[in-house]
């Protein structure tokens, strides 16, 4: 009888084994990295370059966006080679941590 209400659904609705983690959360993890060592910026640095490796990876695993790895990147960038005022500078700076973000000046939109 195909009656039966305990029947397997249909596989489509089915939850990826691969769940991709949101700019939010990776932006997150680089601040909190930043933060914890807010007195100590030559550990914060060795934290991003860490983290850089895994960005990295998660992009070669499909589990990171190209977009999102570009400005990771670029934050670490800005992060690591800046002195130690700069570092806290762009620490307190709300909008560097915000999904989107770019240097003055470098934003590139589809309408230009």
């Amino acid at each position: 009888m195909g009656w039966w209400p305990f029947k397997s659904k249909a596989k489509a609705g089915r939850i990826p084994d691969a769940i991709l983690k949101d700019t939010r959360y990776w932006l997150t993890g680089l601040q909190e990295a930043c933060e914890r060592n807010f007195d100590s910026p030559e550990e914060a640095r060795r934290q991003i370059r860490q983290m850089s490796g895994e960005w990295n990876d998660a992009n070669d695993q499909g589990l990171m966006v190209d977009s999102l790895l570009e400005g990771l990147k670029l934050r670490a960038y800005l992060l690591v080679n800046c002195d130690d005022d700069e570092f806290t500078q762009w620490l307190d700076n709300l909008e560097f941590w915000q999904p989107g973000w770019r240097p003055p000046g470098n934003r590139q939109t589809d309408d230009s």
